[in-house]
């Protein structure tokens, strides 16, 4: 009789922790990257596609130093990317998961939760082909947070995070799973 009472208390306190807001997570960010190899016009042009993608401005990433074999010099304009929160990040990581067809990898995930992929062409996203600015592949790349994370962040009374509100790889692959599981979404090994 004690170890039913024992059980059903268990039973009770996993409810409770399903219905935590604290362990509630959610993308903070959706980062997406061209990187084109080489400065000029590609760069800008791939510009031109992430601000067709995301209706906002994009940032140009430089060159750390130079490599001859690449023929790029330090300074130039290499890749370019943006970044998306909200509504219009999880609309546009939709997009890409249908081009991966809702399928990832268990690498895909990094230790801290965070996940990203690759697509190759960015027309399969739905956006017109260009003639004049050829195809790109982009790389997405999705930060996972839950509340009170800015607890290591903030200025004033700087703190850590503890273990259990951290985002393990497993955690976010159960999200991952969840999140789109009308999709089919499966990770991979």
């Amino acid at each position: 009789q004690l170890v039913h009472a024992f059980v059903s208390l268990k039973m009770a306190e996993g409810d409770a922790q399903a219905d935590n807001v604290m362990r509630v997570m959610y993308v903070d960010k959706l980062v997406l990257n061209i990187s084109v190899g080489e400065s000029g016009d590609r760069v800008t042009r791939a510009g031109k596609v992430l601000q067709q993608l995301t209706e906002q401005e994009p940032c140009y990433s430089r060159a750390r130093y130079t490599v001859r074999t690449f023929g790029i010099r330090r300074n130039e304009k290499i890749s370019t990317y943006v970044t998306v929160r909200g509504e219009k990040a999880k609309d546009i990581i939709a997009k890409g998961l249908a081009v991966k067809e809702f399928e990832l990898r268990r690498r895909n995930f990094s230790n801290t939760g965070n996940w990203g992929f690759g697509i190759s062409e960015h027309i399969d996203l739905g956006l017109k082909y260009d003639p004049n600015a050829g195809i790109y592949g982009m790389d997405f790349f999705v930060v996972m947070k839950r509340a009170g994370d800015r607890v290591s962040k903030r200025k004033l009374r700087k703190g850590k995070v503890g273990t259990r509100q951290r985002i393990s790889r497993d955690d976010s692959v159960a999200w991952f799973e969840k999140e789109w599981n009308e999709d089919f979404a499966k990770v991979l090994n």
